[in-house]
């Protein structure tokens, strides 16, 4: 293997959501390999806490297409171009049976973790098509493959962003950029803490139990870290993965039911 196909020297990438947690973690990633990266997220603190790390850091919502638009003018005139789009930014969503579900809250998961990419794969294409190896990688779940009961509006929005994936790589493959997924499992962190309580709560089980369940569910018996992502991600990226295009890519550890 050679050691060039990771190196990201003079590339730009994007990463929404991309100041904390998995979102972090990827941005992390490309940086050590030389990459030029630049987060968004909804959080000032986290925004602010990436600056300090030496990130080109924006408060940003992807579920709102004025502020995507800006995203994409602001990219362009700081870095002139972008090669690797990696649409993080995703929230889980209500937990419980479907007649129970606030409507609002449903399309609220919708705005962030669908039309978010959309909004973002809209608006810096212009500046994908400019790149001589663009890519753009599209956080989906384990959920879009495998149905969640209590979880329906997240798992319906993942399962979308396969069709989105797919689709994009279809219409965009002939201009030579890739679109490709990635389907984590329960990833370790406060997110997956915060599902797993509201799970507990649904089906009136303790947390220590429906937690059990959770770890337990993936061949592996753990949980995903967030640096598992980011290295599928820069592979996703490199020229290693240069024919892998519309793909849905698990990493879960062989996750087979979902609680």
């Amino acid at each position: 293997m050679e050691n060039s196909k990771l190196d990201f020297t003079g590339r730009t990438v994007l990463v929404t959501a991309g100041a904390a947690g998995i979102g972090m973690a990827i941005a992390d990633a490309f940086k050590d390999l030389g990459a030029r990266v630049f987060v968004t997220d909804i959080n000032p603190a986290a925004v602010r806490t990436a600056t300090e790390a030496g990130f080109s850091a924006l408060l940003s919502d992807v579920s709102d297409e004025t502020q995507v638009i800006e995203l994409a003018t602001i990219i362009r005139r700081e870095f002139g171009g972008l090669d690797v789009l990696v649409n993080n930014a995703g929230i889980a969503g209500p937990t419980g049976p479907i007649d129970t579900l606030d409507t609002a809250e449903w399309k609220s998961t919708f705005e962030v973790n669908v039309h978010g990419q959309f909004h973002c794969i809209k608006h810096l294409l212009p500046l994908l098509r400019e790149s001589s190896d663009a890519s753009i990688i599209n956080l989906s779940s384990a959920a879009g493959r495998l149905g969640m009961a209590g979880r329906s509006p997240y798992s319906a929005s993942k399962w979308a962003v396969i069709g989105l994936t797919k689709t994009l790589a279809i219409e965009l493959g002939e201009e030579r950029i890739r679109v490709n997924a990635i389907c984590p499992g329960a990833v370790n962190g406060p997110r997956i803490q915060s599902v797993i309580e509201s799970k507990a709560a649904m089906l009136g089980r303790p947390v220590d139990e429906v937690s059990d369940l959770y770890h337990r569910q993936a061949s592996l018996n753990r949980l995903v870290e967030p640096g598992d992502i980011a290295d599928m991600a820069v592979f996703l990226a490199s020229s290693l993965a240069r024919s892998v295009n519309g793909q849905a890519m698990a990493v879960d550890g062989n996750t087979e039911k979902l609680y």
